[in-house]
């Protein structure tokens, strides 16, 4: 799944400490305050450090006033501190203007960039097998973007069992390999960590991108993708030392650049699948270096008038394109991955595309929005249906999946984000994000889609992002405040069983869930 959430949540960080007085409006060009004030966290060149790239290419949402804002008023539960008062308005006002300036050229990350950043860690030492007791398949990941930490949880008796710094912002879910053992957690400024779950110890970490959104790693655990905004590529790392496996300029067949949006595992197909932001294509690449050829054009044979098809590339790494009548940048997929649902943010409809085929063969009527990457699938009335959440109405829309249609819509109290489900429970749990409501969480049941209960855990908190254990007996809920908790329910009778403090949990993430892909998940 993609975090969209957060548009200005762990944008902002890093700025160097105010000096603690004025400097003169006079003798100081925006460019000179930026050298004085940003640079040292944010690069000289704009393009980060330990805070974010300040370029338009990573702040689209941000214009000058917002900008502006945070300058002078800082951000809490970061290292950007407040400019208010050792800087004038105008002094402010410049600055804004000049890091919304686009750079001369658009920056790179090359290759040779990448291999400079990586760091293996010295003190890292591989344990045989886990150092607890506690099944390794049933931990958890726990996202605490309030100061940019992880916690690793025993599903079972839900004690912490290490607490690690991550880089600035992460972003996207954590990707595990297939046996668990290893996850890897990427930040908005590109940053890829590995982390050795037996061992409780980091291996290492990387600098993909300037500007990424999400990660995802191959069936068999050797390759990890990485979606790059900026530069506008997806760059390819070996997941055992994070060395550059590969990296693809990502445009549509005329050449125009595209950002990645997202990309996915695809399991059953062996490959990587990518939502690009700019341009009508769908890109899959081959992770099976015995992938057949893929074909995307003809040439003339040498009989006249006789055209064959050749192919452009086979093997590991081999890419396919796949035309769509728009952008898709937002994806659901079935569990056989034969199909996925795209839309475009604005578009108000979604469309489906056969990925064997490799063609649009449905178009769906979903206004509001839809949040396909949070969507889940289950069997209700022996027909399997999947349900989407909306994020700029209160509703979900459930869809068959057998002839694309919609089955049913369900209020609720308020446009949301997340859904979450397990194939133990009969129960989805769909948060209510957006709105005055967002302290509340409904529990629908699969089969009648009737809000059997809504909860609300902290009155006045935001209440997001289900996960459950391995065996489906608990789900957890995240409080996304930065004295925020993760309160562990009953799957069964709905009551409270814990209450854990932890600095705004975005997300947390089930290693048997994730590795098995469950039902319930989405991915």
């Amino acid at each position: 799944m993609i975090l969209r959430i957060a548009i200005f949540s762990a944008v902002w960080c890093g700025f160097a400490a105010s000096t603690g007085f004025a400097v003169a409006e006079d003798a100081s060009t925006p460019q000179r305050l930026y050298e004085q004030q940003c640079a040292s966290c944010h690069g000289r060149g704009r393009l980060g450090g330990t805070g974010p790239a300040l370029i338009p290419e990573t702040l689209s949402r941000m214009h000058g006033p917002a900008i502006a804002k945070v300058v002078a008023d800082g951000r809490v539960a970061t290292q950007m501190p407040a400019f208010g008062a050792s800087l004038t308005s105008a002094q402010i006002a410049g600055l804004a203007e000049y890091i919304k300036t686009p750079l001369a050229e658009v920056p790179a990350w090359t290759a040779t960039d990448i291999a400079a950043s990586r760091s293996m860690s010295a003190r890292y030492v591989a344990a045989t097998g886990p150092v607890f007791k506690a099944d390794p398949l049933n931990l958890f990941v726990v996202v605490e973007t309030g100061d940019h930490h992880v916690s690793v949880l025993d599903g079972d008796s839900y004690e912490r069992l290490d607490r690690f710094a991550t880089p600035f912002a992460v972003h996207g879910g954590p990707k595990f390999t297939p046996d668990g053992r290893y996850v890897f957690i990427m930040s908005r400024d590109g940053w890829v960590q590995k982390y050795d779950l037996w061992s409780l110890q980091e291996v290492g970490r990387v600098r993909a991108g300037l500007n990424a959104r999400n990660i995802a790693i191959s069936k068999d655990g050797r390759w990890l993708a990485v979606a790059n905004y900026l530069p506008r590529t997806l760059t390819i790392l070996s997941a055992e030392d994070l060395s550059v496996a590969r990296i693809f300029d990502v445009a549509d067949k005329s050449g125009v650049p595209s950002r990645v949006s997202a990309v996915y595992q695809a399991p059953t197909r062996d490959s990587f699948i990518l939502a690009l932001k700019d341009v009508s294509e769908i890109w899959e690449i081959a992770t099976d270096p015995n992938a057949e050829p893929v074909f995307e054009g003809f040439v003339h044979s040498h009989e006249k008038g006789m055209e064959e098809a050749l192919p452009s590339s086979r093997g590991l790494f081999a890419r396919r394109r796949i035309k769509v009548s728009q952008p898709l940048d937002d994806f659901f997929f079935d569990p056989q991955y034969r199909h996925l649902v795209g839309a475009a943010r604005e578009g108000g409809k979604a469309v489906v595309v056969n990925l064997i085929v490799g063609r649009e063969i449905a178009e769906l009527p979903l206004p509001g929005m839809p949040h396909l990457g949070s969507g889940i699938s289950w069997m209700r009335d022996g027909r399997r249906v999947m349900a989407t959440p909306h994020l700029k109405e209160g509703r979900l829309s459930i869809i068959g999946v057998d002839d694309w249609s919609i089955v049913s819509t369900v209020a609720t109290d308020g446009p949301g984000f997340f859904l979450r489900s397990h194939e133990s429970t009969p129960y989805v749990w769909a948060d209510v994000f957006f709105g005055p409501n967002k302290d509340r969480m409904h529990i629908i049941d699969k089969q009648s889609l009737a809000i059997v209960k809504t909860l609300r855990p902290v009155p006045g908190s935001t209440a997001a992002h289900v996960e459950f254990d391995r065996h489906g007996r608990h789900a957890l809920v995240s409080i996304w405040e930065d004295d925020g908790a993760l309160i562990v329910y009953d799957a069964r009778t709905l009551e409270e069983v814990r209450r854990i403090p932890m600095r705004k949990p975005s997300g947390k993430y089930n290693v048997w869930n994730k590795i098995t892909f469950s039902e319930g998940t989405s991915h």
